[in-house]
C-alpha cells in the first residue's frame, strides 16, 4: 500500500503534489517524493518520513514545472529503513524516465535475473518498483525501434510490461518531453482514478490513489482506470487512453474497502464509507444470530476506520452507539508501523479511554479487522481498566489468517493471530468475553451490493487464494525469509501452505 499522484497542469505543480500527497498520507508513512519536469529537465526531491518532514520551502522551491508524479511510501517489498528506496525512481534511457508505483510484483526476483542476463540492466535497490521502472523502459525502448516516440509505442510497451510482469500495481510515470503515463495491472488490485479540472488556460489532469485526492484538490472524478489499461497525457494536455492487457479480470483487494482507503474514496464505483456501513449491517445481523443472550449496553467504535461499521451495527441492533476512545491525530497508523514492539506500545500513545462511556457497562467494541492482535489485546485490557463489566469484540473482516503478497505489509503468518487459532483461542489470546468475525460472503456482498458487476475480489488474507495463480508455498516461504533479514525486528515467521486459485484471466470462474 503506497499513494501516488500524477498531474499535467497548466501552471506550477509543486504544490498541487505536495497538498495530494498530504492527503494520501495514511496509505504511507515511511517515505515521500515529489519529482517535476519544466522545460524538459526533471526536478526531485525525496527522502524518508512524513510529507511535512521531508519538504521544506527551499525543496519546494526547486521543483518547477507544470506537471510531474508523487509518491508516499509504505514498504513492502525493499527495506523499511533504506532511504534509497524513496521514490520515484529514475533512469536515464531510452528518453528518461520517473516513475512512482503502489503494489507488489510477485516475479520480482525472475525479472531481475532476466533482466541482467538479457535486457542489460543493473537494479540498484531491492525495491520492486526499480524492477518495474527497468521492465518499462526496455519495452518503451523497444517498442519505439529506434524511431520517435509516439502513444502507440507507448502503449506497447504498457502491453508488453503485462505480459512480462505479474502481481499488483498501479503505476505513474513521466516520460521526458512526451508526458504522464499511468496504468494498472490487469487484475485491478489496486486503485486508479483519474479526475479532470477545465480551466480558462485548458484542461487539466489528476491521477490518483484514491478519488478523495481529486476532491480535494479540486478535481472531478472522471473515472477509474480500468484493470490493464493505460492512460498518456501528453504535456500539451491532450488525453488518450487504451487497453494494453489481453485479457483482464477486476479483483480490487478488498482490504481496501476494510481498512486502507479513507472512507471518503469512491474506489471501482464504490463508496468506501457505503461499503462500511453495509459490513456493520451483516454484522449486526450474524450477532442476533450467533449471540442472541449477550446483553450489549453500549457499542464502542475502535477508531477511525471502524466507525462507520460500529455505527451503521448500532443502530441495526438498537443499541446506543457511543464514542469511547479518543484519538491523538499525530501518531501515525499502528497497523502501517513496521515491528511488532513499536505498535504495541504506540497503542497507548495513540488512543485513550473517556471512562465514562465504559464504567460499569457491557460494552461491544468494533474494529475493522484484527490482524496481529497486539493492538487488539491492548484495547481489551483499556477496556477493562476503564471499568467496563464485559469486553465484546467484532470484527467487520473475517480472520486474517493468511500472507498477503499484493501490497500489504502482512507476509508472515507468525505475525497474523488468526494464522493457527480458532476464533474461541484468538478470544482467549485478546481477553475478551466474546469474539465476532464477518463471514467471508458477507464481506463480499457488502462491496458488491454498491457496486454488483465486480465479480471477484483479492481477498488472499482471508481466504488464501491467491488471485494471479503465480504464488506458491516456496515463494511464500521466501517472502518470510527475505522479510525475516530485511527488516530489524523479532518477529516470529512461520511456513505458509497458502492456497491457489488461478482466475487466467478468465471471467467465468466462481468467486
Amino acid at each position: 500500500m503506497c499513494g501516488i499522484l500524477g498531474v499535467v497542469a497548466t501552471s506550477p505543480v509543486n504544490q498541487l503534489l505536495y497538498d495530494g500527497l498530504q492527503v494520501l498520507q495514511h496509505r504511507g508513512q515511511d517515505a515521500a517524493g515529489i519529482a517535476t519536469s519544466e522545460g524538459g529537465r526533471f526536478h526531485m526531491h525525496k527522502g524518508s518520513g512524513l510529507v511535512r518532514d521531508v519538504f521544506r520551502t527551499r525543496n519546494m522551491r526547486n521543483l518547477e514545472g507544470n506537471w510531474g508524479i508523487g509518491h508516499v511510501r509504505y514498504p513492502t517489498a525493499g527495506s523499511a529503513y533504506n532511504a534509497a528506496e524513496a521514490q520515484p525512481f529514475y533512469v536515464n534511457s531510452p528518453f528518461g524516465l520517473l516513475l512512482a508505483h503502489n503494489g507488489n510484483l510477485t516475479n520480482s526476483e525472475a525479472l531481475k535475473r532476466e533482466m541482467f542476463l538479457s535486457d542489460l540492466r543493473h537494479i540498484n535497490t531491492s525495491s520492486d518498483s526499480e524492477v518495474l521502472l527497468n521492465v518499462l523502459a526496455h519495452e518503451l525502448q523497444a517498442a519505439c525501434n529506434g524511431l520517435k516516440l509516439d502513444e502507440d509505442a507507448v502503449f506497447r510497451a504498457v502491453a508488453g510490461v503485462h505480459r512480462r510482469c505479474r502481481g499488483a500495481y498501479g503505476v505513474v510515470a513521466m516520460i521526458a518531453g512526451y508526458g504522464l503515463l499511468a496504468f494498472r495491472d490487469p487484475y485491478g488490485i489496486r486503485p486508479l482514478v483519474i479526475g479532470r479540472n477545465d480551466t480558462e488556460a485548458g484542461t487539466e489532469w489528476l491521477v490518483a490513489s484514491e478519488s478523495v485526492a481529486l476532491d480535494v484538490l479540486g478535481f472531478k472524478l472522471l473515472r477509474d482506470i480500468a484493470p490493464g489499461e493505460a492512460v498518456l497525457i501528453d504535456i500539451q494536455g491532450n488525453f488518450h487512453s487504451r487497453q494494453c492487457a489481453s485479457k483482464t479480470v477486476q479483483a480490487p483487494c478488498m482490504f481496501e474497502f476494510v481498512y486502507l482507503a479513507r472512507p471518503d474514496s469512491i474506489i471501482d464505483g464504490v463508496s468506501v464509507y457505503e461499503s462500511r456501513m453495509k459490513m456493520g449491517e451483516y454484522l449486526a445481523d450474524k450477532m442476533r444470530r450467533t449471540m442472541p443472550n449477550v446483553h450489549i449496553d453500549v457499542v464502542i467504535p475502535i477508531p477511525d476506520s471502524s466507525r462507520p461499521s460500529a455505527m451503521q451495527m448500532a443502530e441495526r441492533l438498537g443499541l446506543p452507539f457511543r464514542e469511547g476512545f479518543v484519538k491523538n491525530r499525530y501518531i501515525g497508523r499502528t497497523f502501517i508501523m513496521p515491528g511488532q514492539a513499536t505498535r504495541k506500545k504506540s497503542v497507548r500513545q495513540k488512543l485513550n479511554t473517556i471512562h465514562q462511556e465504559f464504567r460499569g457497562k457491557s460494552v461491544l467494541l468494533v474494529d475493522d479487522s484484527i490482524v496481529r492482535g497486539t493492538t487488539s489485546k491492548e484495547i481489551v485490557n483499556m477496556a477493562r481498566e476503564a471499568g467496563a463489566t464485559k469486553v465484546y469484540l467484532a470484527s467487520a473482516a473475517p480472520p486474517v489468517r493468511y500472507a498477503n503478497v499484493y501490497g500489504i505489509d502482512m507476509p508472515t503468518r507468525g505475525e497474523l493471530i488468526a494464522s493457527d487459532r480458532n476464533e474461541d483461542e484468538i478470544c482467549r489470546e485478546i481477553g475478551a468475553d466474546g469474539l465476532i468475525y464477518q463471514d467471508l460472503d458477507d464481506l463480499k456482498a457488502s462491496v458488491r451490493a454498491l457496486n454488483p458487476s465486480i465479480s471477484f475480489f483479492e481477498t488472499s488474507c482471508f481466504d488464501g487464494c491467491y488471485v494471479t495463480g503465480d504464488i506458491t508455498a516456496e515463494y511464500l516461504n521466501g517472502v518470510e525469509n527475505q522479510r525475516g533479514q530485511a527488516k530489524p525486528s523479532k518477529n516470529d515467521s512461520h511456513d505458509d501452505e497458502g492456497g491457489q486459485l488461478d482466475l487466467n484471466l478468465a471471467s467465468n470462474s466462481d468467486n
